[in-house]
């Protein structure tokens, strides 16, 4: 019998938490679980530490999983992550999924101080090492899963063959096809989708290019040139970004527009969407209407 983490399904929230308070993420969590959601996404980008926050929110849930996306495989030795992994995977009977990444250069040797190495290098090692990484704790009743960071083909290759599946993050459909096709049909694919419910497009747009989580994500490398080999052009991110790139990574509009781009992800192929749902305001805290008007038990 698969884990929930590794059968995981359906729409799950990706979501900063560092605006809320302890108690205030574990009601959070616990709205989402009501609503449907399956899954809820940590980031590891020197907030809360998304292992031990994930800790407190499995203990006060029953059936939501809760998933990095992603933590830095150059802030934890593979023996560290594969521990926290496997104790969160076991004592939550299976409800925690490990997604890791490289991370960026900036982020890696501005902010951490490490040197950065060749992407796919780095993470075939490191999951080489978690596989061989020792564990003498109490073992979860299943193995539980592995997502990597991926989005260019070399990165969605190692996905299928040295770990459970990909989540890519800042993606569009088309991506998600392309990701699909490499993968086979038995690898996890959980994609990222940003969204702004306004159905005023001068204002989604506005919204969209002040949040800085899109910003700075466009401004980095890594992503520019996945968009750029899904046929956008190098001038597309010249003095700023243009509108065809974040109409393409950001879902804006109303209920109906947001909705049919999660499903254009599942019908190009992603067994789980995770929304990333952009506050108005540029908070760290929850833009509720665009939750529940994307919340599964609100679909007809």
């Amino acid at each position: 019998m698969a884990t929930a983490a590794g059968s995981l399904k359906g729409r799950g929230v990706w979501f900063y938490p560092d605006g809320l308070s302890s108690d205030e993420t574990v009601d959070f969590a616990k709205r989402l679980e009501a609503m449907g959601y399956t899954a809820l996404w940590l980031p590891d980008a020197g907030g809360r530490d998304p292992f031990a926050l994930a800790a407190r929110l499995l203990d006060h849930t029953e059936r939501l999983v809760v998933a990095t996306g992603v933590a830095n495989l150059y802030a934890r030795d593979a023996i560290a992550m594969k521990a926290a992994q496997m104790t969160l995977a076991e004592q939550s009977g299976g409800r925690f999924l490990l997604g890791i990444g490289v991370s960026h250069r900036l982020l890696v040797e501005d902010v951490r101080g490490h040197t950065y190495r060749k992407p796919l290098t780095a993470m075939r090692e490191y999951l080489e090492q978690l596989a061989a990484a020792d564990y003498v704790g109490p073992p979860p009743a299943e193995t539980p899963p592995t997502v990597i960071a991926a989005l260019g083909p070399k990165m969605l290759e190692l996905s299928r063959t040295n770990a459970d599946g990909a989540h890519p993050y800042m993606v569009t459909p088309e991506h998600t096809r392309g990701a699909r096709e490499i993968l086979g049909p038995d690898r996890m694919l959980c994609v990222e989708q940003k969204v702004v419910f306004e159905d005023d497009r001068a204002k989604a747009f506005e919204i969209a290019r002040s949040t800085a989580a899109i910003a700075m994500g466009l401004s980095l490398p890594n992503y520019q040139n996945n968009l750029i080999r899904l046929g956008f052009e190098p001038a597309d991110f010249e003095g700023g970004v243009s509108d065809r790139v974040v109409e393409a990574v950001v879902a804006l509009g109303n209920a109906d527009a947001l909705s049919a781009r999660v499903e254009a992800h599942v019908d190009a192929g992603a067994d789980h969407v995770c929304i990333h749902p952009i506050h108005p305001d540029g908070e760290s805290k929850p833009y509720w209407p665009a939750i529940e008007a994307l919340a599964p038990a609100n679909q007809s």
